[in-house]
């Protein structure tokens, strides 16, 4: 009996869409709408998404328009983006929003590059204890009788290369997100 690694797989597509979205969320100097998907507006007495409550476009590299569908929302969309305090300048005119984002300076690029290692770091102490979790489930089959020693050393193998394939696209986006910060 092979052991079953698919919960395993599961959890590592978790934690890489974990890292994908805290990724999203670090601001390179560029226009993403991506750092908006986080921030929530209250619209008719509940919070939703700002995508949810009007449309938003690339200007250009470093400005988002923001025009919502109730002209009224601005004032409350322009208070969320600033309570959410995330580095950006917002300027509102009759027909929406202009988020600005500022040029980042070689000190603040240092300083998402070091939050960069520690989400990064994050995910992978979340994949090493799914590693262990599944480790000790194997010991305690093996126990059990439920695998045999060479199932429970194949299984170990191929965990282990597993886990080289989830440490290897954490690193990936990591590295991808870095440059895109660093240049």
């Amino acid at each position: 009996m092979a052991y079953q690694f698919s919960t395993f797989k599961t959890r590592i597509a978790d934690i890489e869409e974990w890292l994908r979205k805290e990724l999203t969320l670090l601001r390179t100097g560029r226009a993403t709408a991506a750092i908006l998907d986080e921030i929530s507006v209250e619209s008719y007495g509940s919070f939703m998404p700002i995508a949810h409550v009007g449309n938003i476009a690339m200007e250009d590299p470093r400005t988002l328009k923001v025009t919502p569908w109730d002209k009224g929302q601005i004032k409350a969309i322009e208070a969320a983006i600033q309570k959410a305090d995330i580095g950006l300048s917002v300027v509102s005119d009759s027909d929406g929003l202009r988020v600005i984002f500022p040029e980042l300076t070689s000190e603040r690029r240092a300083q998402i590059v070091k939050l960069l290692h520690g989400k990064l770091e994050e995910a992978r102490i979340s994949l090493r204890k799914e590693r262990e979790a599944v480790l000790n489930d194997l010991k305690t089959k093996e126990k059990e009788g439920n695998i045999s020693e060479d199932e429970h050393f194949k299984a170990k193998e191929e965990l282990q290369k597993l886990m080289d394939e989830g440490n290897g696209k954490l690193e990936g986006m990591a590295k991808k997100k870095e440059s895109d910060i660093v240049n």
